[in-house]
């Protein structure tokens, strides 16, 4: 088994990484992790179908990068990366994502992970391990509407997410995309609700829909015009993200 000199010498096989699970690769934002420089690592594959998901080629596509050639390139952008983003898709789903977000971390690169907080158990042992600075959360839709926006039956396993981050106390946001033909304003109004029956306490991101990009279904124009001030209560904050 070869190493991999730019990980500190931890044996990360070769054969493991072959499957090549990401995507893409951003090499420079600063609008993804709060106040820090980053990369994006996109993983491929989703086990959500998210009506509204802007990155179809992402979700149903295959990855081109191997672990090894993003150590590699990681190593290159010590001292000049504050954070890494492990996004997707969805990043937590992959075999071997636990010792690369380690190795990351070894490189002394912040860690944040966007999910939909389908792998409460990836999660836990993350957590478990200190392995995460910052978490980005995305709460599809209300119980009653979950598996008609995601085609999945993942609500549950989100809710176990978004305890064990609570109970973590580490940063963290809730965000949520909203459109129009599937979430009405009695929808946000429940998910608030929900949130401060976990005691969730702060801001709550909602971003509009984007017209005329391509999505993983057909979707008619949101009309995105909602008085989402009108939703903060005495706990929660609700902030539009343009």
């Amino acid at each position: 088994m070869e190493k991999n000199e730019n990980t500190n010498n931890e044996l990360i096989s070769l054969k493991e990484n072959a499957s090549k699970p990401i995507y893409s690769l951003t090499p420079f934002t600063l609008l993804d992790y709060p106040h820090q420089s980053a990369c994006i690592l996109w993983f491929a594959g989703c086990n959500m179908r998210c009506l509204y998901c802007y990155n179809p080629e992402i979700v149903l596509g295959k990855g081109s990068l191997s672990f090894e050639k993003i150590l590699s390139f990681l190593q290159s952008r010590k001292n000049l990366l504050d954070a890494v983003v492990f996004s997707g898709g969805e990043c937590l789903l992959h075999k071997n994502v636990i010792p690369l977000i380690a190795e990351v971390k070894k490189m002394g690169f912040l860690v944040k992970i966007d999910t939909n907080g389908s792998s409460p158990k990836v999660m836990q042992q993350l957590l478990n391990q200190n392995q995460i600075d910052y978490i980005a959360l995305d709460y599809k839709a209300p119980k009653s509407k979950f598996k008609a926006i995601t085609q999945s039956d993942l609500y549950d396993s989100f809710a176990t997410t978004l305890d064990l981050i609570l109970k973590a106390k580490i940063p963290f946001e809730v965000r949520t995309t909203y459109h129009s033909d599937l979430l009405t304003e009695e929808n946000l109004i429940e998910m608030i609700a929900f949130l401060e029956s976990r005691n969730y306490v702060g801001n709550y991101y909602l971003q509009y829909f984007k017209n005329n990009v391509t999505t993983l279904s057909k979707l008619e124009r949101s009309k995105n015009s909602i008085d989402y001030q009108k939703l903060s209560t005495p706990t929660i904050k609700i902030i539009l993200r343009e």
